[in-house]
């Protein structure tokens, strides 16, 4: 008999997965993944700078590299950082990773031993808990409002705990709430984690797509103590098939994910960097995003509007400043989970809120994308949830 890893109980599939698979279907409106959208892939520009890569320097493009990733990448990566996030560093502090995902699984294993304590936002990126899930710690959720994590609650836990090892966060159009941290809570947590020195995993996936108001700084940028491990990726600026992320941290924490990179893959794709590198020579890569956010926030207006127009005035919902993800709260009686297969055989679907609080409850609540269904399609599915949620209304 096949004996595994205990490691191996803890880990299930992803729900999102395993949903997306079932909206695969052409005819199904799926607000469930958090999917770009395909359309706006610079697929002839990519064309252009891959040939370009392969005709100059294809042998080298084809072999393998460095741990730390291709230097003339990682030096678009610091300026990219720098004018976007005002973080100031250089290439000796960033590492390229196979997407940032793989910067949370690194996460885990650098900072984690079993029954040590991670702390996350209420609700939080499901993919990171189950990145973090293998080094079997426990998982301490802080609460949150509209304007990000409730910095009392964080201090408050903090004081009581003594096994805390990592602070996991998503302070831009969080994963899945939408929501953004303000400026005084930036600073407050800034001021609470260098009294703590618990090291912080920074997530910041889709911090470029901000459609109003002003540009928050990264924790990173506020990092006086190197106490911030900031994870950065392509995926939502340029295309997630490339598997490109970063990690930048402090030399001494950084030399620990080098050793997990190491371990794990020995490098991200040689071919991919070089030809995101001569991607980003040959074009702009502001204006690429600009035409993103155009597009995502008129699909993000469409949503709202349509929610608007068709949830009945027992539900709430965010409203994202930029992202992927608006969230939608139910009345505490309506089990989101076991409402989805009725919208299901309404050929629209959601990802149920449960599964991104680790400890569990708040199963009346979902997470919706914007990003990857037109406009009509957007406000007829609004509008086919809405007569499910009505219809379950006591």
């Amino acid at each position: 008999m096949v004996r595994f890893a205990d490691r191996m109980n803890l880990l299930t599939g992803s729900e999102i997965r395993e949903l997306l698979k079932l909206t695969a279907q052409p005819d199904i409106i799926s607000f469930a993944g958090g999917l770009p959208a395909p359309e706006l892939f610079p697929v002839e520009a990519m064309k252009e700078a891959s040939v370009k890569t392969l005709d100059t320097m294809g042998r080298a493009a084809l072999q393998y590299s460095t741990t730390e990733g291709y230097a003339p990448l990682r030096e678009k990566i610091v300026a990219r950082m720098q004018a976007k996030n005002n973080i100031h560093t250089d290439i000796d502090h960033v590492l390229v990773t196979s997407g940032s995902q793989q910067g949370l699984d690194f996460s885990a294993r650098v900072f984690l031993n079993k029954d040590d304590i991670v702390l996350l936002e209420s609700p939080s990126y499901l993919g990171a808990v189950n990145a973090f899930k293998a080094c079997e710690p426990k998982f301490m959720e802080v609460p949150t409002d509209n304007n990000g994590m409730i910095m009392e609650e964080l201090e408050k836990i903090l004081a009581a705990n003594d096994r805390i090892k990592m602070i996991y966060v998503i302070p831009d159009f969080q994963n899945p709430s939408g929501r953004t941290w303000t400026l005084e809570r930036r600073h407050k947590f800034i001021e609470i984690i260098n009294k703590y020195e618990i090291p912080v995993i920074e997530d910041n996936p889709y911090g470029e797509l901000r459609f109003e108001n002003e540009n928050m700084p990264s924790l990173k940028s506020l990092d006086t103590k190197g106490l911030v491990i900031f994870l950065g990726t392509f995926s939502k600026i340029l295309a997630p098939g490339y598997r490109l992320g970063w990690v930048c941290a402090e030399a001494g924490i950084l030399a620990k994910y080098n050793f997990m990179k190491q371990a794990s893959d020995l490098q991200a794709s040689t071919v991919a960097q070089m030809e995101t590198n001569t991607y980003l020579e040959m074009n702009d890569l502001d204006e690429h995003v600009n035409k993103i956010k155009k597009v995502y926030g008129k699909r993000r207006d469409c949503m709202l509007k349509a929610m608007d127009t068709y949830f009945p005035k027992e539900c709430t919902w965010t409203h994202p400043d930029g992202g992927l993800f608006t969230w939608v709260v139910l009345p505490e009686y309506i089990n989101a989970k076991e409402m989805a297969p009725q919208c299901l055989a309404k050929k629209v679907a959601y990802v149920p809120g449960g599964s991104f609080f680790p400890n569990g409850g708040h199963e009346n609540t979902f997470r919706m994308n914007y990003s990857c269904m037109p406009e009509d399609k957007i406000e007829e599915g609004i509008k086919r949830i809405g007569e499910v949620i009505k219809a379950n209304l006591k």
